[in-house]
């Protein structure tokens, strides 16, 4: 295995949409740890793992919360490492609500965030981001890409 990535959920609802990430990093031979953590339910919980995330040998995270979706902005104002958002599709305002969430960050906390849903494409950007530090996880990426271009290709004659 290469790298490790951190997917945190703020729900065990979540983990339906959240496996996608988990699929894509099993792909690309990355190691991943899945928690369930409430920026609103266990705040100390959420604290405590971003306090200790890199320690713990994590080296991106990944973060999905639905409604107020502050879990990934909580992790990002903690911690070093790499945040990405995944915001997820709500009843209420359809996960409008989360992708502002979470997208909206100030100034110095910055999360990258992924589609409503879009824990698979969070999935691929670990692995890109990991890319920089293991040669053989960038070549595994550039591989992915030259896949989905020629299954996206059309022969015209």
């Amino acid at each position: 295995m290469i790298g490790k990535v951190a997917i945190v959920m703020g729900s065990k609802a979540d983990a339906d949409v959240m496996k996608g990430a988990a699929e894509m990093l099993e792909q690309f031979g990355i190691e991943s740890q899945t928690f369930v953590i409430s920026a609103h339910r266990t705040p100390q919980a959420a604290i405590d793992f971003a306090t200790k995330a890199e320690e713990n040998g994590f080296e991106v995270i990944i973060a999905g919360a639905g409604m107020a979706a502050h879990l990934p902005g909580v992790l990002a104002a903690i911690t070093p490492l790499p945040v990405i958002g995944v915001p997820m599709r709500s009843a209420a305002l359809n996960g409008m609500d989360s992708l502002y969430a979470i997208v909206q960050m100030p100034t110095g906390i910055p999360v990258a965030t992924v589609a409503i849903d879009g824990a698979k494409n969070a999935g691929i950007l670990a692995a890109q981001i990991l890319s920089v530090k293991y040669p053989e996880l960038r070549a595994a990426v550039k591989a992915h890409k030259e896949k989905l271009a020629s299954a996206g290709a059309v022969r015209l004659a």
